[in-house]
């Protein structure tokens, strides 16, 4: 995202956008790809009550978050985009309040990387992490990414 610090992402954040909503997808590839055409649109706020929940010590990946919502609202699943863009929201929302914190830091991308569009990037991500507990790894010469080590054992159980 840019401008973040124009932003009002607490405004975004509590913008139901027409949500929760479904949409029945046709193409094939993508039925194939996703399991099903059902899929499930949550509200931004939504992503930010349960990522609320996940506790000290424990992190949860986006991916986790779609499975849930998808179980809750009897969906195939949620839709991919707009998810990465609302755990964005939520993490920026709570970086510009002063008071009632999300541990946006707890939400892991793909296989437990570490997300750079977060507020301070991956690297302010890292330091709340191992602040934590949890040892983070760095991969690539170039393109450096950062995962959290083990993720899985740490994974918190939204059921």
């Amino acid at each position: 995202m840019a401008n973040e610090d124009k932003k009002d992402f607490n405004a975004m954040l509590r913008d139901k956008k027409d949500m929760p909503k479904f949409q029945i997808i046709t193409d094939p590839k993508s039925i194939e790809k996703y399991g099903g055409s059902k899929m499930f649109f949550a509200p931004p706020i939504n992503y930010d009550k349960v990522m609320k929940q996940v506790p000290y010590g424990k992190v949860i990946t986006i991916g986790k978050l779609r499975e849930y919502f998808a179980k809750l609202s009897g969906a195939d699943f949620t839709e991919p985009i707009t998810a990465g863009i609302f755990v964005s929201i939520v993490a920026w929302a709570s970086y510009q309040r002063s008071n009632d914190e999300t541990p946006y830091w707890r939400t892991l991308k793909a296989n437990g990387e570490l997300n750079a569009k977060y507020p301070g990037g991956a690297e302010m991500q890292k330091e709340k992490l191992e602040s934590e507990g949890h040892t983070i790894i760095q991969k690539g010469r170039k393109n450096i990414k950062y995962f959290v080590k083990d993720y899985e054992s740490v994974l918190f159980d939204l059921n």
